[in-house]
């Protein structure tokens, strides 16, 4: 059987409850009550995003940026307030808002240093 695709989205943290509030916080994510006790599992559509404590083996303190290489974007409905959110909350932002063919996309670095792309084209 092939693979239809993704269905779940987590990444790893240091900080699991500050990790929680600042996606609460800034992208107005609502946790769902699916998940388990080590993780945050946040009500998106069409694929489940969480967040979860460090799984056994992996060291985000060693690395620059956790999961250079992948590409972690996300759907928002309006993109330019959470940036300006974020620009306030001293956050950083790793490129600004432009214009382009998946609408208003900016990229800004989460607290364990993910970057993560939002855009406002569905």
């Amino acid at each position: 059987m092939p693979v239809t695709g993704p269905d779940f989205i987590s990444l790893q943290t240091r900080d699991l409850k500050a990790s929680q509030a600042f996606y609460e916080q800034y992208l107005g994510l609502v946790r769902s009550q699916a998940g388990p006790p080590h993780a945050v599992v946040f009500d998106t559509k069409p694929i489940a995003f969480a967040l979860r404590t460090i799984a056994p083996g992996t060291d985000l303190t060693s690395v620059d940026q956790p999961g250079i290489g992948a590409a972690i974007w996300l759907h928002a409905t309006d993109v330019q307030e959470i940036h300006d959110a974020l620009l306030g909350g001293g956050h950083t932002i790793i490129t600004d808002p432009i214009d382009g063919p998946f609408g208003r996309t900016f990229t800004f670095a989460d607290p364990d240093g993910y970057h993560v792309t939002l855009h406002d084209r569905a």
